[in-house]
């Protein structure tokens, strides 16, 4: 009888296991993908980017609204080519810390909760910081044409210092 009860004892006490280990996983990824707002979207497989990003488009322009909103996803050193907007762009910073630069001035840090207007036509890039991840939301006006790339961004303009 004593050897029923420890072999009762032992499979209650793996079941506790296993279901305590469960849930604590569970939890563990409900609150990773829970701190994401959008989803990361697909692999960036142009070359208009350096090193790994990922896009979700939220909303496709077209001809009743042209205005394009996409999830980016920067892996850490990631970032854009020189680019511009010909209707100008709106960056929601969601998460990370990342840069953005305009051509001519000083590099700027982005972090959580921050909003950059890009002017019309004026050239810019934004990506991830050296040592984080970045994610933005992208609010672009395609109304006045698409979004043109120009050259990379260099090592050195990439590891300048920045602006606070």
């Amino acid at each position: 009888m004593q050897s029923f009860k420890s072999i009762i004892f032992f499979v209650a006490a793996i079941g506790i296991y296993s279901c305590s280990k469960a849930q604590k996983q569970k939890s563990a990824n409900m609150g990773k993908n829970s701190s994401l707002i959008f989803p990361q979207g697909e692999k960036i497989t142009n070359k208009n980017f350096t090193g790994t990003a990922y896009l979700k488009m939220l909303v496709e322009a077209d001809s009743v609204n042209p205005t394009a909103v996409g999830n980016v996803t920067f892996e850490a050193g990631a970032r854009t080519k020189w680019h511009l907007h010909p209707g100008g762009q709106i960056l929601l910073v969601i998460d990370g810390v990342g840069f953005y630069q305009e051509k001519d001035q000083s590099k700027k840090i982005l972090r959580k909760g921050d909003v950059v207007k890009c002017p019309p036509n004026v050239p810019h890039w934004h990506g991830a910081s050296a040592d984080s991840g970045f994610i933005q939301v992208a609010v672009t006006n395609n109304q006045k044409g698409a979004t043109v790339w120009l050259e990379e961004v260099t090592d050195k303009e990439y590891n300048a210092a920045y602006h606070q």
